[in-house]
């Protein structure tokens, strides 16, 4: 048995990465005070098995590394690349403007720090991405470093001595990182007085306010808009907050489309929200009592179903081309992509995988239930075509140097960045050129844990060795400057938001962990505010995020060479 642990041979490999996965999940289900660190314990686990003397073959644990990396940082790419574009309009600009100030006073910091203690900065930047729980940003240090070291002259063994300073730095730091994280946002709800309770009415009234929709009838009776399009009335701008979803003209009651003209005396039934109910009267006229059973079809009833796309032949077209409130009497209200709720925009590019929310006639949703397939069951399968393609696109970008006249070393994406760049590209704008990118959300989990597991074990393994060497000859202050990496940029942005831009604390929340890229923050967050928004405010800024991270880390090595 010992000789089949310490061959060095490819089943010696498997089983060590097993058992260092196997036990590092086991003890990451144990939890203190609601707190667990999760499949960081595999990173924990690799490091104590390493130092005991196991051993896997240095090539063997490079490919695993870079490859658990990059299944990891491409399932997340896939998953948050439809609302990665939108992340940024409305409320996401300046929450996203702020993580970007998070991401720069980290870099700030840790250069402060080096120049301060003198530190070296490849340290600092493994020091760094713990402080900031950022795993990818890591693995990109790590191939930035690696191919400078490489390309410079050093032998393997140097190169893989690079790679594990900086993971000993990463380790050392990484527990007190999230720890520091939670006691930043403990801190500040104690120092700002902010009762979560109140803060939760609040946010519920405010919801009610904005987002309650609700159906109003007008009479048409503005002279300005009689011959004039829905669409021309309504606009884009609107689109969202006034749906005109039947018309009533004489007796007849009928769909309209945006193309319909108004003639004096229609009557319309609206949706629309609070903030727009005196606008839409102003528009269109007079405001009467809703009677549900006069915009009724007769013989008709209408209803709610949720439809999948799963004719490929749909991928590519948009909601206005489809045209089905004209051709089936049916109203798409929502479109749900990726575990992301879009909203029905006419421009909107569907692809296979999507979930549209329909209103109609039982008639009219079977006859559009046939067009789009609504075959669930064969969306089972992952389009690995896809995937691997993908991949194969990423690591071709990551591996493109790009060029500054003021650094020695071409800046690269690497086995981290081009990958993510490539899936988040891939997952927004595929529909648009017909590439289904759907992968169902449990195999996009499966994807992303079996990539996190392989690397973490893989990066403690190759950092065990030196581990304890590193921690008592100095390291022991890698600790100290983690916790100022995390705690300084996290007050300044967390009390920006507050009192600045009076952030509730659920947005508050959201953006200091998606900010760090930290899910052991977001969990805690959500336990103590009883909530789930913090997680949808946390997807607002974390695709965003996620890249610079990834880029600073390189940019850091890129300037000590």
């Amino acid at each position: 048995m010992k000789e089949l642990i310490l061959n060095g041979g490819t089943a010696s490999a498997i089983l060590i990465l097993a058992l260092v996965i196997g036990l590092g999940l086991y003890v990451g289900r144990l939890k203190f005070k609601g707190i667990s660190l999760g499949s960081t314990w595999i990173l924990f686990i690799g490091i104590l098995l390493g130092h005991l003397g196991l051993r896997v073959n240095p090539s063997a644990l490079s490919f695993v590394k870079d490859f658990g990396l990059i299944l990891f940082v491409f399932a997340i790419g896939l998953q948050v690349g439809p609302g990665f574009f939108r992340s940024f309009k409305k409320d996401g600009l300046p929450m996203n403007m702020l993580a970007i100030l998070l991401v720069v006073l980290a870099v700030a910091t840790t250069f402060i720090i080096h120049l301060v203690t003198g530190e070296q900065l490849d340290i600092m930047t493994g020091v760094m991405s713990a402080a900031v729980t950022n795993t990818p940003g890591l693995g990109a240090a790590q191939q930035t470093l690696a191919d400078a070291t490489a390309a410079m002259g050093g032998t393997p063994e140097q190169v893989e001595a690079s790679s594990s300073r900086l993971a000993s730095a990463y380790a050392v730091a990484y527990p007190l990182g999230v720890l520091g994280a939670i006691l930043i946002v403990i801190t500040l709800r104690v120092m700002l007085h902010i009762d979560i309770s109140r803060e939760n009415t609040q946010v519920l009234q405010d919801e009610d306010e904005e987002n309650n929709a609700f159906r109003m009838a007008c009479k048409v009776e503005n002279p300005a808009i009689f011959g004039r399009s829905i669409h021309s009335i309504v606009g884009e701008e609107n689109s969202e907050h006034m749906v005109v979803s039947r018309m009533m003209r004489g007796d007849k009651v009928f769909f309209p489309d945006l193309d319909s003209e108004l003639h004096e005396g229609d009557k319309l039934l609206i949706v629309t929200d609070v903030q727009h109910k005196d606008k839409v009267r102003i528009v269109f006229g007079e405001e009467f009592p809703v009677d549900m059973k006069q915009w009724q079809r007769p013989g008709t009833k209408l209803m709610s179903r949720r439809l999948s796309i799963t004719q490929s032949k749909i991928t590519g077209k948009n909601l206005r081309k489809l045209d089905i409130r004209q051709k089936y009497g049916v109203t798409v209200t929502r479109i749900l992509r990726a575990g992301i709720d879009l909203q029905a925009d006419p421009d909107l590019v569907l692809q296979v995988g999507d979930s549209i929310q329909v209103v109609g006639s039982e008639e009219g949703i079977m006859q559009l239930a046939k067009l789009v397939g609504n075959q669930p069951e064969t969306l089972q399968k992952p389009n690995l075509v896809v995937i691997f393609f993908g991949i194969a696109i990423g690591v071709l970008v990551g591996m493109t140097p790009i060029y500054f006249s003021s650094m020695p070393q071409p800046l690269k994406l690497g086995l981290a960045g081009g990958p993510l760049v490539v899936s988040i590209l891939l997952g927004h704008f595929g529909p648009k050129f017909r590439i289904t990118t759907y992968t169902a959300l449990g195999a996009n989990l499966m994807i992303r844990e079996i990539g996190i597991s392989l690397f973490m074990a893989a990066v403690g393994l190759s950092a065990g060795e030196n581990f304890v060497n590193s921690l008592v000859n100095g390291g022991y202050m890698w600790v100290l400057y983690g916790f100022l990496i995390t705690v300084i940029p996290m007050t300044i942005v967390g009390l920006l938001g507050r009192l600045a831009l009076k952030m509730d604390f659920f947005k508050l929340c959201g953006l200091l962990s998606g900010g760090t890229t930290d899910p052991a923050l977001l969990t805690f967050a959500e336990q103590m505010s009883g909530s789930s928004r913090v997680a949808v405010h946390y997807a607002t800024v974390y695709p965003l995020t996620m890249f610079l991270r990834v880029v600073a880390a390189q940019i850091l090595i890129m300037i000590m060479l």
